[in-house]
């Protein structure tokens, strides 16, 4: 093996990376629509707490679930 290759990973290991998915988009546009709520109308800061609240939790939930299904180690 020459110096500039890297040396490739110990056999059985893999770099675990999340999937894609449009909740880290749609909590963004939750705490906007909050933030921007505060000063307009109270209904834009309750929709954008309850779609920040929901994403959350679903992120959370995805994100155990696909931890678990990872290999012990």
């Amino acid at each position: 093996m020459s110096p500039l290759e890297p040396e490739p990973p110990p056999a059985g290991e893999e770099i675990h990376l999340p999937g894609p998915s449009l909740l880290p988009v749609l909590t963004a546009v939750g705490i906007t629509l909050a933030l921007v709520g505060i000063t307009t109308f109270i209904e834009l800061t309750i929709a954008g707490a309850i779609l920040t609240i929901v994403c959350v939790i679903r992120w959370i939930s995805q994100t155990r679930a696909e931890v678990d299904e990872l290999p012990g180690g």
